[in-house]
């Protein structure tokens, strides 16, 4: 049986949520992985920032907190992807809601500093 790593939140269901979602690259690569499934390479590509290190950590994080699935094909070259559990979709709302701000409010801001 996996570790319990959260803790037990009084009366505040963000902290909650956001011992989940956080993480430098982990709503990020919801928003990519929630586009369909990717391969860990794809994601690699579509990140560049991210170390490979750092990509398997949050993807370890968020495949024991069930958010996304890892699926590993018995072939050679090995091949693994990763997709969004059902209980990951539930975030779908607040991903898009993400986006819809950021280019919104935070695009502009962007584009009137250059």
């Amino acid at each position: 049986m996996r570790k319990q790593r959260h803790k037990i939140y009084g009366n505040c269901p963000v902290e909650a949520a956001m011992d989940i979602i956080s993480g430098k690259w982990k709503v990020v690569l919801l928003f990519h992985i929630m586009d369909g499934t990717k391969r860990f390479n794809e994601l690699g590509r579509l990140l560049p920032g991210l170390t490979q290190r750092m990509l398997t950590n949050q993807l370890r994080e968020l495949e024991a907190d069930g958010v996304i699935a890892r699926t590993v094909y018995l072939e050679v070259p090995p091949k693994v992807e990763y997709s969004m559990t059902p209980f990951g979709m539930t975030l779908e709302p607040l991903l898009k809601a993400l986006w819809v701000w950021s280019e919104t409010h935070v695009k502009p801001r962007l584009t009137a500093e250059e």
